[in-house]
């Protein structure tokens, strides 16, 4: 009989090595990232996927005391795990072949079945989890209702395992190799066929794009025009065409600043308003600053360049609804010599631009979701007003040619004995990635997007979550080598799919699934194609599910990703008819708690919400198998807080629906993606971003419990697991939310707990008695502290590093067995003038020595540590660690204990660098097995 083991993320996980690496992969110079073979929102770092998928499915050695039967070894057996995932989680390795197999075995090594589960994702998204549980060699299923989130998946995990070290179509004739690992083969006939299509779109719309002409005569290949709204101004007297200018820069690099000029034709009626350009242009030097723009305040808040006047509140939005408002041209961008040309606009290219006529337009309605999508209350409120016309033909051109670049791909693949399905299939999976090339460049190229004079180029529009109202836009050279240019593009994006190495055989479905009522029957598991129950998928193949649920109202994906969506329905609806039935992304059944969904009723949308959740979760224990934990990663919100037990209501939601639906919190990791808190790249004591809580189901026949017996098993089984959690070396600003796993591991094994007077307990409750048998687990280790720290420990808890006076530290020293005087020699406090206080770390003395201080104590070692990682290096804290013996060991502890009072009291620096030492801790353990002399530094 199978009994259920504990894996190691039930117990312990690497953070400090996952939050680094999941910190790193945000930044832009890593390169090409799989999520960006198409864009998608708040998605999770790989690198934290990976781990928690390989944690999830290896045995804690504390499963296997035949193996590791002491305390010592299981934690050496763990080292050795954190040492896997360490390299696991580098970006480096993310297609390091060699890495990905030696973890597959270690997967292999505890799994109880025949082979190694599926990984199944309801709320699949931006195909994150899926593609990592691909990467580890473990067959993923991603489902989502968005059906662009769908097509993502198919083209993360889906497609390219089909086409494995395909070679390319398109280099038959002069193939130099028969080695394409990977989707490398595919990549490059997207490339290709992507080519082709710009090639042909310049045949048919280059004139729409000229070039500008110099003061020389001669001309300049155009990057961008900038371009500005504009509305009748109010005023009688005027009645100019207003620029609705936010900011004149074009420019802020040094030695070539540059800005527009407005200048003001007072000599017609109405007056006209034209721009120059000021600064540095074409190389020569103008004198003077930039002036002022025209908006005045925030929003629609705009002054008439012409007469002066501000339009009362309303005039901007009544011109947008009614359908007046207007573009002017500011200026054009053009390419020079290693630098930026910027060019006075002309009447020749607003004549030009305005002649585009688009064949199509996406006439679909945005969403009504004020928060996030705000240009519908100015009257852009279809998705082709997002669009200058000239975008629009450019946009539909590309469409259009994706469907003749299918069929040149289908004459190739025959003329290379592909039979007719085969070829169709291929061109199917061409012409989704060229898809997603033009979702990009419609994402660079639409009037919501902005010039940003730091870095002289172009911001797309999803560089946050929203689409919003932006007065001056820029529209880029869709056909230049430019950024948001449909060349830059295609080469970005077929280097994103080239970093995506599919397993070397069909591992991967994505399908169209609402979350609430998905079953295995949707998906098609192992390489037969047969669909199976779910008694028999356990019997052959158990399920594990891993999922990033959304977290309440935080985003519409489905009204964001109409904007992508009417593209591709238009470009792939005949590839993906069952995908893109519906006019846009279905919204009903969509599981986010907007209240505008609801006529603004937010206890009918917080209803609707929990309800589809807690069916989810219901579906989710079904399909699970009970040999392996579910993972469901919680969106949290920085402003959100646990102290006390206080908690948002999405996360008491989370906890509560699952504790419903009958699983148990075995785990509950904290995981940060914006910045480390080692010292060496500064950050602040934020909660993470997002937590990762780790379930098992229930037993059916779990009993009740009292209130009493509750207290009491925590008190009694807690502190074990608060000690594995130090000895893990978790940051003091993630154990509150950490030790929630293992205290509600205690609270949700019961069926039901009750309070005295028959009630039920609710999770607030729990939270907070695991709270407060946290701070009296840190307080009960002050016994282990010498007198000293003892001392120290009680005065800095009401006096911090303030002076004190003395009276009260000889009172505390007396009960403690010592005295003032002995604090004063040992180095910890400042005694003078009837006052006392403890020495800050800043007058520490550099020429300490813990093997020749005669009252050492762990209070001065800690403190040495902690100026030493900030201020001298690492390896000094190090050296101090290895020498310090048992009080250089009982610093770690002490560290837990000082950042619990400093957050209490709200004292945040001095919070921060007791964290920052426990984060450091993992580096100089391995620092502290090396003298400092031997390591070639010194002191």
């Amino acid at each position: 009989m199978q009994t259920t083991r504990k894996k190691l993320i039930e117990v312990t996980l690497h953070l400090e090595a996952i939050n680094a690496a999941s910190a790193r992969e945000k930044h832009s110079s890593i390169g090409a990232h799989p999520r960006s073979i198409h864009h998608w929102w708040a998605r999770r770092p790989l690198a934290a996927c990976r781990a928690v998928l390989f944690a999830q499915m290896v045995d804690d050695p504390s499963e296997h005391p035949e193996l590791w039967p002491t305390e010592e070894l299981q934690q050496a057996e763990r080292k050795r795990l954190f040492g896997l995932i360490e390299e696991l989680v580098k970006w480096e390795n993310i297609n390091n072949t060699e890495l990905l197999a030696k973890a597959n075995a270690e997967m292999r090594r505890w799994v109880m079945e025949e082979r190694l589960p599926a990984v199944l994702d309801p709320f699949a998204g931006g195909g994150a989890i899926p593609l990592s549980a691909q990467q580890l060699g473990l067959e993923a299923h991603a489902s989502d209702l968005n059906p662009v989130a769908v097509l993502i998946n198919k083209a993360m995990i889906e497609i390219p395992p089909k086409w494995a070290g395909q070679p390319p179509l398109s280099e038959q004739q002069t193939l130099t190799t028969d080695h394409w690992p990977g989707a490398t083969g595919l990549a490059a006939d997207v490339r290709h066929y992507g080519k082709w299509m710009r090639a042909e779109a310049y045949k048919r719309i280059g004139h729409l794009y000229p070039k500008a002409k110099l003061s020389d005569g001669s001309e300049a290949t155009v990057t961008a025009w900038l371009w500005a709204r504009t509305v009748t101004c109010p005023n009688p007297a005027c009645r100019a065409a207003m620029p609705l200018v936010s900011s004149v820069w074009l420019s802020k690099k040094k030695n070539r600043r540059a800005w527009i000029e407005p200048e003001v034709d007072r000599g017609l009626d109405p007056p006209q308003i034209r721009f120059t350009i000021g600064g540095d242009t074409e190389g020569r030097k103008h004198p003077g600053t930039a002036p002022d723009p025209p908006k005045v305040a925030r929003g629609a808040k705009f002054r008439c360049l012409a007469c002066g006047n501000v339009p009362p509140d309303g005039h901007i939005k009544a011109e947008g609804v009614a359908g007046r408002m207007g573009a002017q041209l500011l200026a054009i961008v053009a390419e020079g010599a290693r630098r930026r040309i910027y060019l006075a606009p002309t009447r020749e290219h607003e004549i030009i631009a305005r002649q585009a006529e688009p064949s199509w337009r996406p006439m679909q309605k945005l969403a009504g979701d004020k928060r996030a999508i705000f240009c519908p209350l100015y009257g852009l409120d279809t998705f082709d007003k997002l669009f200058t016309s000239r975008q629009l033909v450019a946009l539909t051109t590309f469409s259009d040619l994706i469907g003749e670049a299918r069929q040149r791909v289908i004459a190739d693949a025959q003329s290379a004995d592909f039979d007719t399905a085969r070829s169709e299939e291929y061109a199917d999976a061409v012409a989704t990635y060229l898809a997603f090339v033009l979702d990009r460049v419609a994402d660079f190229n639409n009037a919501t997007c902005r010039w940003v004079p730091s870095i002289e180029n172009i911001m797309n529009l999803f560089a946050r979550q929203a689409i919003p109202m932006v007065w001056d836009y820029t529209e880029a050279n869709i056909l230049h080598d430019t950024r948001g240019g449909w060349e830059t593009c295609l080469e970005h994006q077929m280097r994103c799919l080239e970093r995506v190495v599919p397993s070397d055989h069909d591992k991967g479905t994505a399908v169209q699934s609402d979350a609430t009522r998905f079953g295995t029957e949707n998906f098609v598991l192992n390489s037969d194609k047969v669909k199976i129950s779910r008694a028999k998928l356990i019997q052959e193949q158990p399920v594990v599910v891993s999922t990033d649920p959304p977290y309440y109202d935080n985003i519409g994906y489905a009204d964001l990703s109409d904007f992508f969506y009417v593209w591709l329905r238009r470009s792939l609806g005949h590839i993906y008819p069952d995908l893109f039935s519906t006019l846009l992304v279905p919204k009903a059944e969509e599981l986010v708690a907007t209240s505008y969904r609801f006529d603004g009723d937010k206890e009918k949308a917080r209803t609707f919400f929990e309800d589809g959740l807690f069916r989810a979760f219901a579906r989710m224990r079904e399909v699970a198998h009970p040999n392996y934990p579910l993972t469901i990663y919680y969106a949290y919100k920085q402003t959100e807080s646990v102290k006390d037990g206080a908690t948002s209501t999405g996360w008491e939601t989370l906890l509560e629906g699952l504790v419903r639906m009958g699983f148990q919190i075995t785990g509950t990791w904290p995981m940060r993606t914006e910045s480390s808190t080692r010292v060496r790249n500064m950050g602040s004591n934020a909660l993470a971003s997002s937590i990762v809580l780790v379930c098992r189901p229930r037993p059916a026949d779990a009993p009740r419990t009292g209130r009493r017996r509750f207290l009491r098993a925590l008190r009694t089984e807690l502190p074990a697991a608060l000690h594995l959690l130090q000895q893990g070396h978790i940051a003091p600003v993630d154990m509150n939310q950490a030790v929630i796993g293992p205290g509600m591991a205690i609270y949700s094994r019961y069926r039901q707990v009750l309070e005295a007077d028959g009630t039920l307990m609710p999770v607030r409750t729990a939270l907070a008695f695991i709270n407060q048998v946290v701070d009296e687990y840190l307080a009960d280790q002050d016994g282990a502290y010498d007198a000293d720290t003892r001392w120290a420990l009680a005065w800095f808890e009401q006096h911090a590093f303030n002076e004190g006076v003395y009276g009260d530290a000889e009172t505390l020293a007396t009960a403690k067995n010592i005295s003032v005087q002995g604090l004063v020699e040992a180095g910890i406090l400042h005694s003078g003038g009837g006052k006392v206080r403890l020495v800050r770390r800043d007058e520490l003395d550099l020429e300490w020595d813990p093997t020749t201080d005669k009252r050492l104590t762990a209070w001065e070692v800690c403190q040495q540590m902690i100026y030493a990682v900030g201020h001298r290096g690492e390896p000094v804290a190090g050296e101090m660690l290895r020498t310090g013996g048992v009080a250089a060991v009982a610093a770690q502890s002490l560290a837990y204990r000082l950042y619990a009072i400093s957050e209490k009291n709200g004292w945040a620096e001095e919070a921060f660098w007791y964290n920052v030492l426990i984060t450091s801790w993992l580096e100089l353990s391995k620092l502290s097995m090396t003298p400092l002399q031997e390591q070639g530094q010194f002191v």
